[in-house]
């Protein structure tokens, strides 16, 4: 198991609807993630949008993207959540 963390940066408009969003994950996209590993996944969010994920790998970090990107909820979960995001 390797443990990983990532930050990304969420727009300043579109915060609260984000937070919305992630009371909900499709259940689809939860089971992919199992799937292919992703333990004790958790995002944490600042009030300026900055966001810290963390997440437990079966593998490594590669290896959990590249599982993901098999998965085809993954992609239409990205398409969903993408523009939520600033570019870093």
């Amino acid at each position: 198991m390797k443990r990983v963390g990532f930050l990304l940066k969420v727009k300043q408009g579109m915060i609260e609807d984000y937070k919305k969003q992630h009371e909900a994950v499709w259940p689809e996209m939860l089971e992919a993630l199992r799937r292919t590993g992703w333990r004790n996944y958790s995002l944490f969010l600042r009030e300026d949008g900055l966001l810290f994920g963390y997440f437990e790998a079966a593998e490594d970090f590669q290896t959990s993207l590249d599982g993901m990107a098999q998965e085809a909820i993954n992609l239409k979960w990205q398409e969903f959540m993408g523009p939520y995001f600033e570019a870093l």
